[in-house]
């Protein structure tokens, strides 16, 4: 809190497509989109058409004993588009009690089935499901986690492939994740992954290949595989979700962000048939899942993920997306010989690289010098919204994003690592010291 008073927030009036616009009239590309929530821009007419009907119909009603036609609606059409066998839909309202469902569940599962003992959660290294006490149970990075360290569960953790670390590290990350389950699985309630891609662990990309063994070795030794797909679902990584890159289907599939184009928050959790007959008993037999919110599958949030997967449905989103990934590409090519990045890499239209001190060997800048915030600095003084994580720099557009937009954001990236990089140890960048907006066209 301290640091505002150096970077007071920017109050922002209002959004158009893919730009943030403050009260002052300046223009921020949203180059994150919102934390990686607005997937077609700001103010889409489409998903504000079908919230406003939605509210002169009904705002809400409690889903408990009660439901509605959005929720209907969209619990089938999620099934329609999801992995094989994802047949049963739970509510919630963020993406970490998302999580926390998914966890809950499938530790409930093995105990009305007369398992208990099955009670581990398998996270890998580096992996991010978020912030509440469950969800930072297995969570691996330690900016989030070491100061609740008391409070939470322990995971059995296991190393994360990662397509950018010594050859090989994925085929062993799966061996050693075999191994594994082959060991303990029989305390093991579920593995829980983010499926290609560790977004807030450093955008650690890695292959199919690794959840098809994944999946394989779940199967084998009778363990849940939960899938993340919070930050990879509705198309970031090229397909609608991710696991359809390996062509797998897992026993939970968590989502929310862009679930509703980025207006409302939403989330929800999808299972499978054998899931939801271990629950399936009268409520005298305390089989019952009992997990509620009081916002659960509100009406207009509903509305609005209709809305966005009827986007999908009408317009060729995912075919687009590929050319927008071309386009951040071409954007931060100047950036793949500089002396300062490392590991410029991209999935679907998440694209990213590491700051680093030297580029042989990848020498990374002490963690306290803080380089991805000058970064930062730099690049909103150019009209861009870069948010880094540490220091790995990434973008992660809207998918309304044209050519010219893309530039912009290579070019605000690279002026970016020559301001963070030219900084003495010790010293910050002010916005006012950043470079002069008008040296970028936007």
């Amino acid at each position: 809190m301290h640091d505002l008073k150096r970077d007071p927030p920017i109050a922002i009036a209002r959004g158009e497509g893919v730009w943030l616009i403050d009260h002052d009239g300046k223009r921020y590309l949203d180059a994150i989109s919102s934390w990686w929530v607005n997937l077609f821009g700001h103010g889409h007419p489409t998903i504000k058409a079908a919230i406003a009907a939605q509210l002169d119909q009904l705002e809400h009603v409690m889903l408990a004993g009660f439901t509605h036609r959005p929720a209907i609606e969209l619990a089938e059409a999620l099934v329609a588009v999801a992995p094989a066998g994802l047949s049963r839909v739970f509510y919630t309202d963020n993406g970490a009690s998302a999580v926390e469902v998914a966890l809950k569940m499938s530790f409930h599962y093995w105990r009305n089935l007369g398992q208990p003992a099955k009670q581990r959660f398998v996270a890998l290294t580096g992996s991010y499901h978020g912030e509440t006490l469950g969800a930072l149970s297995v969570t691996d990075v330690g900016l989030y986690r070491d100061t609740y360290d008391a409070l939470l569960v322990k995971p059995l953790l296991a190393p994360a492939p990662d397509a950018h670390g010594a050859p090989g590290n994925e085929d062993a990350a799966a061996t050693a994740i075999e191994a594994l389950l082959a060991a303990r699985g029989h305390e093991i309630a579920a593995v829980i992954v983010e499926p290609l891609i560790q977004c807030a662990g450093g955008m650690r990309i890695y292959g199919p290949a690794y959840l098809q063994r994944l999946r394989a070795a779940c199967d084998r030794h009778r363990v849940h595989l939960i899938a993340d797909e919070i930050a990879t679902g509705f198309g970031r990584t090229g397909t609608l979700f991710a696991c359809e890159q390996a062509a797998i289907s897992p026993d939970f599939m968590c989502l929310s962000k862009g679930l509703t184009g980025g207006f409302l928050p939403l989330a929800a959790v999808l299972t499978t048939d054998a899931v939801f007959a271990a629950f399936y008993a009268e409520y005298q037999s305390q089989r019952a899942f009992l997990h509620s919110h009081s916002y659960t599958g509100n009406p207009l949030a509903c509305a609005a993920a209709l809305a966005t997967l009827k986007i999908f449905a009408r317009e060729p989103v995912l075919e687009r997306n590929r050319e927008l990934g071309h386009w951040l590409d071409q954007a931060f090519a100047p950036l793949a010989d500089h002396p300062h990045v490392a590991n410029l890499r991209r999935l679907g239209t998440i694209i990213a690289f590491d700051l680093v001190a030297e580029r042989d060997g990848a020498v990374p800048y002490p963690w306290e010098e803080r380089r991805g915030l000058d970064l930062h600095r730099t690049a909103l003084a150019h009209g861009v919204l870069l948010r880094p994580i540490g220091n790995v720099v990434y973008a992660m557009p809207p998918y309304v994003l044209d050519r010219a937009q893309a530039q912009a954001i290579g070019a605000a990236a690279l002026a970016g690592v020559n301001a963070a990089t030219a900084v003495p140890a010790g010293r910050r960048v002010d916005r006012a010291q950043a470079l002069d907006p008008a040296a970028l066209e936007l």
